[in-house]
């Protein structure tokens, strides 16, 4: 059931988002060197890597310094980028990843192996389902990358603080799940973005 809801919303929301993904991309390929989309490596269900679309903000090989980003400042960030990022606009291209079936639109936000390579025996139980496109933690830490761009040493505040915390959180969605609990987050965040 959770995946015929994955398939018709994905469907639904990429036909409505279709025209505006278009300008997107223009903008996008006009405000900087290097592809529409970025792809990277993200650890799915069950360990399983695969390849996460978004629609690109950075420069090309940005990702070479650095998995994480800091703040809304980072110079790697594109001018569009920018824009993209502050509305979540970026995220959008992964309901293809829904519709291949390698995500669901509510589950645990996919991580690089990095930083899943850190996990306990305990937090790998987020692996037991497909990853999503948002879920409480994403809710939570909607501003992540300005708290990080805060933290005197990033990457330390994301392995301690915020990436145990987001484990936490994924561990209640997979405690309750179902279609009713889905559409509450879906709706969830619709108003943080909105908001």
């Amino acid at each position: 059931m959770k995946r015929l809801f994955d398939i018709i919303a994905s469907i639904l929301i990429l036909m409505v988002f279709l025209p505006f993904g278009i300008i997107i991309a223009l903008f996008i390929v006009l405000g900087s060197k290097g592809g529409v989309f970025y792809r990277q490596e993200r650890i799915g269900k069950n360990g399983v890597p695969f390849r996460l679309f978004k629609y690109r903000t950075m420069r090309p090989d940005a990702d070479k310094l650095g998995k994480l980003t800091v703040g809304m400042k980072d110079p790697r960030i594109t001018r569009v980028g920018y824009f993209l990022r502050k509305y979540k606009l970026d995220e959008f291209p992964q309901f293809i990843n829904v519709l291949i079936g390698q995500m669901s639109i509510v589950g645990p936000r996919p991580e690089v192996k990095e930083y899943v390579d850190l996990y306990t025996d305990e937090q790998r139980i987020i692996l037991s389902v497909k990853p999503g496109i948002t879920d409480y933690a994403s809710i939570e830490y909607f501003k992540e990358n300005e708290i990080l761009g805060e933290a005197e040493d990033p990457r330390k505040a994301y392995l301690d603080e915020v990436m145990p915390d987001k484990i936490e959180l994924n561990k209640k969605y997979i405690a309750s799940p179902g279609i009713a609990h889905d559409i509450k987050i879906m709706w969830l965040t619709f108003k943080k973005i909105i908001s």
